[in-house]
Parts: C-alpha cells; structure tokens; sequence
C-alpha cells in the first residue's frame, strides 16, 4: 500500500470528486478512508470515528456484513458475470426477483427490472412510464411532475425531474417536458404555512393546480421520495403522499416512489412507501439492496402495469432500455444475502429506535445553540440539521462555518455530512444506542468550538 503522504498528495493530481468544484480539493483535501468495521471508519492517518453518513445512505448492514462477503465470494467463483439480455439470463437474478416480489408484495409490486445503481433505476422508471402509455393508446401523456426539493439521481432523466438547482444550472437545457411543484417543507415554503397537515394541502391543490394546467392527458408520471433525502431530510405530513396517489389515480398518472434512499429500513419501515400506507406503480430501488458492496439496483413494477406490458400484441411494449450490468449476477448474490440479513435482523426496528433517540437528541442540540434553525427527522434514521446564521430571518449559514462544525465533529468521533445549509445523518441501521450518543457528542463539540 503506498503511504499517507503519497495518497494525500496524489488525489488532487488524478481524481476528480463528484458534488465537486475540481479544484476544491486541492484547497480542502478530502478524508481517505483506508479501513471500515462495524459502524466505524477509519482515515489514513489511523483516526477511527463512527460513520454518521453511512457510506452514502446505503451501509445499512454496517461495514462488517461476512454473509453478504461470503456470497459475494462465491458468486464470483460460480459465475462472476453473464449478460440477462434477451435470450439469456442466469440463476441469481431469477432467484432474487422471486425474493423482491415477496418482499414487495405489501407495496403491490411483482415484476423487476435490473440496473447498475439510483440514477439507472430512476432513468429507467422514467422511460418505462412514457412507454406504458404509448401501449396503452395514450401517446401524449410525455410529461413529468415532481417535487422541489426533491432529488432523483444524475442521469438526463433524473437531473430534469430534480428539484435542486444545484444539480440541474451547469447542464440546461435538460429534458423538457418537466415541472415541479412545492415541496411539503415547513421550514420554508412559498405559502409561509409551518402547519404540516395544511402546508400538505396546499401542496396538493399545487398539483391539482399544475394537471390543471398542464393536462391532465398530457402527463406520463409523478415521482417523488416518500421522505425527502438529498433535499434535506423533509418528512410530508402523512397525509401527503396519500393525496398524491389519489390525485394520480384519478387523473391516470402513474405514481414512481424513489425509494433509492428509502427502502429497505431506513424510515423505520420497510419501504417509505409502506411508511405512508400507499401502493406505487413503480418503485426506484438501489444503494441498502446491496449494503453498498456492489452496485446494483432495481425497479419494482406493479402487477396492473406489468399487465399492460406482458398482455401487448402490437410490439410496441418490447424493452429498448437496459444496462450491460442489468441482473450482475455477482450483484444478485449480494442483493440475496443483504435481503436475507435485513429481515433476521429486522432493521426497521432498530432503525425506529435509534431514530427516535438521535432526533430526540438534536432536538436537544437545537435548544442550546441558536445556529441550529431546524431539526428535521422523526421516521427513522434519517435526519438533518439546518444552520443558520439568524434565527429570525433564517439566514443560511456559510460555508466555513458548517464546515467547522463537520470538522469539530469527525476530531470528536463522528463522520457527518455536509449538503448546503445542513448537517445530514444516515447511519448504518445497525447503530447501537451507545453510537447515537457519540455522534450527538461529537457533533455537540463541533458547535462548541466555534
């Protein structure tokens, strides 16, 4: 292994990060994670905290997982890659779609189309929506609805449907044909509403508003994350995707739950979907269906959709989309473990907990430092603080100071991560409540050194 000097060193001069200026981490050099256990890292230079971002929303096994190592081992003596194009396909990926429509089965979704990871299953979301309604007869329905706020990966696709500037001015134009409307976020909103229940509604008579306008007949699909992620860890009021489904359904537009971020435990239930009581026509799925050891991803397709599909005659439902690592069967075997691991161990539960322990220490933070504007959290571990400079005008904070906060934090024994105005947490699921105490401390002695 080359040294710490060579690695720090040599970043800047070869890798270009993503969600990064190229030249900033010339200026502010990244943390080398070199070693993971559990749910700890630990930096080239032997500095060991607990990973409060785990990974990047996926680690929900914590990084010490040896059944799905094992499995990963194995397949790659079997059969360490076989294409699922037509006309082939291999054993793995038929094995783990019978596992992925049992564990769907609540969500109503019982087919599955592979891809590489998020941006992928949500690129392919979209596509399969606009075909579903050119085989149905209803070719005009091209549009997208979605949520400000809201994040749904890098792809063309998933950057137009984005609601983050951030992520979509360096590449305009993007894809037309995309509108987006308020975002159930209390802390600010266009209406000035800091009432959930309310700021919901007026969010849905937004986009009764927007159908309205745009066309009903004109309109493919609205997506959305059931609990806002990258946008900031914004829970809707429960009544809010409800009413989002209902307003689809009458209206023909089929409901796409990116849920790359919430399946598989992270709210405290199984899927953000089942959080809310509401079944999709079709559901984006990555990062924890495989603890992040490989990537890999699927899109869930309900049984009425998948209908219109397998019952077409004309031709005009063949798949012209797909990825050369559509159904990795090295992907499938972890994808196999990791599901078999998160039911024994039954991580919603814990994620419940321990959710409720960090948010409610937070809150506490937020009682004794006045830079903290906002707590957001509450459906398990996933949860935000929003810095500001002035309470009363909520001034977003700047640069510098989040980042001293995110330093004094990592020196202290935690790893947080930093996304505008906010300190975002998604641990590992498999936290233990002595771990949500080290990264309350931590990042307590983080506002404390400023």
């Amino acid at each position: 292994m080359k040294t710490a000097n060579f690695l720090k060193e040599n970043n800047a001069r070869s890798v270009w990060h993503p969600m990064a200026h190229p030249a900033d981490s010339r200026a502010n050099p990244p943390t080398i994670v070199t070693e993971a256990s559990g749910v700890t890292i630990t930096d080239v230079d032997g500095h060991t905290v607990v990973d409060g971002v785990g990974g990047l929303w996926n680690v929900n096994l914590g990084f010490s997982c040896q059944l799905i190592k094992e499995a990963i081992s194995a397949q790659l003596n079997q059969l360490p890659y076989y294409s699922i194009f037509r006309g082939t396909t291999n054993d793995c990926v038929i094995e783990l779609a019978e596992e992925l429509r049992v564990f769907f089965a609540p969500d109503g979704l019982t087919r599955a189309f592979y891809t590489s990871g998020g941006s992928d299953s949500v690129e392919t979301a979209l596509r399969l929506a606009r075909q579903y309604h050119k085989v149905r007869g209803e070719p005009a329905r091209t549009k997208y609805l979605s949520l400000k706020k809201g994040y749904h990966g890098t792809h063309f696709g998933g950057a137009s449907v984005n609601g983050n500037a951030n992520f979509r001015t360096a590449y305009e134009p993007l894809l037309p044909g995309c509108f987006h409307i308020p975002a159930p976020y209390t802390y600010r909103n266009p209406f000035g509403e800091s009432d959930p229940e309310k700021l919901a509604q007026l969010c849905l008579s937004a986009l009764e508003d927007e159908i309205a306008f745009q066309g009903s007949g004109t309109i493919a699909a609205f997506i959305m994350e059931p609990v806002l992620g990258a946008g900031g860890v914004i829970p809707p009021h429960s009544s809010f995707m409800p009413g989002v489904r209902e307003i689809c359904s009458r209206h023909g537009i089929l409901l796409i739950a990116d849920e790359v971020i919430t399946a598989f435990g992270r709210t405290g239930s199984w899927t953000g979907s089942r959080l809310w009581g509401v079944q999709p026509d079709m559901m984006s799925t990555a990062k924890a269906i495989t603890n992040g050891y490989f990537p890999f991803g699927a899109v869930m397709i309900a049984e009425h959709v998948a209908e219109v599909f397998e019952s077409d005659e004309t031709g005009k439902a063949a798949i012209g989309h797909g990825y050369t690592y559509s159904g990795h069967p090295v992907g499938a075997a972890a994808a196999l473990a990791c599901l078999a691991e998160t039911r024994r161990l039954n991580l919603p539960e814990n994620a419940a907990a321990r959710g409720a322990e960090l948010f409610a220490g937070l809150q506490t933070l937020q009682t004794k430092y006045e830079i903290i504007g906002d707590v957001r959290g509450g459906h398990g571990l996933m949860c935000a603080l929003e810095l500001v400079s002035d309470r009363a005008t909520k001034t977003p904070i700047d640069k510098a100071t989040i980042g001293a906060v995110q330093e004094g934090a990592y020196r202290s024994g935690a790893m947080v991560r930093v996304s505008g105005p906010n300190i975002i947490l998604s641990p590992p699921l498999v936290l233990t409540a002595d771990d949500v105490q080290t990264i309350l401390s931590a990042l307590e002695a983080g506002f404390a050194s400023l």
